[in-house]
């Protein structure tokens, strides 16, 4: 014969759920606030490594620099800035306070995610002579090829980035070609297994210089530290 609950029961048993609803309901949101308190109070620590590092690699791109100083892009010049959120690219300076060239940061979109980069850039010579991956979650052992491997960094210590003044626009495309394929001066040798993430690397710096290459260079003296 089937059992039926009392009223009582039922309402004990309604009372219980309730409570233990409750207590999750308390204990999410006590890990929800404990996680955003943990966020908050670590961002600016994060930040500030990552500003750091930033910056170390802005001497490991361009020639022997002592001193870099940080710009902005108001929509028609670069400027000065101390702000790290407001930083396009960095000036490099020498011993004698002369410009060494820019580290310039620019991004696009690779296998796995956005490939986050610095390159170093010759304005003289119209040269891009430095790369640095700053951020990228490429698959290990393919796409993390960018950061290390010798032939593919080999591509960054000359590669022409001549810009058209009158066309305000590269006179050749940066352009990653298929591994061994590489014949002209603005191409990038690509790498075997990894060619979405190569050529992540030539759309970064193609795009970034056909948006500021032409700005860069009529404007070049805004670079020069004032004595």
């Amino acid at each position: 014969m089937e059992q039926v609950s009392s009223p009582k029961e039922s309402r004990n048993e309604q009372t219980n759920g309730l409570k233990m609803l409750r207590a999750m309901v308390s204990i999410g949101a006590l890990c929800g606030l404990l996680i955003v308190l943990t966020f908050e109070g670590s961002e600016p620590r994060i930040n500030t490594l990552r500003a750091e590092a930033l910056k170390k690699a802005v001497f490991k791109v361009l020639p022997p620099t002592a001193s870099i100083q940080g710009f902005g892009f108001n929509g028609d010049i670069f400027v000065k800035t101390d702000n790290e959120s407001e930083v396009v690219l960095y000036a490099g300076y020498n011993d004698s306070n002369e410009l060494s060239g820019l580290a310039i940061i620019a991004q696009s979109q690779g296998y796995a995610d956005i490939i986050k980069i610095l390159y170093g850039y010759d304005i003289e010579n119209q040269k891009v002579v430095g790369f640095h991956v700053l951020e990228s979650k490429e698959t290990p052992g393919l796409g993390d090829k960018i950061e290390k491997d010798p032939e593919f960094l080999e591509n960054f210590k000359s590669l022409d980035a001549t810009i058209n003044l009158t066309d305000k626009a590269l006179i050749n495309q940066v352009v990653t070609v298929k591994s061994g394929t590489k014949q002209n001066s603005w191409e990038i040798d690509g790498i075997t297994g990894a060619t979405i993430s190569s050529r992540a690397i030539g759309d970064a710096i193609n795009k970034s210089l056909q948006n500021m290459g032409a700005i860069i260079q009529v404007h070049k003296e805004n670079f020069e530290l004032n004595e």
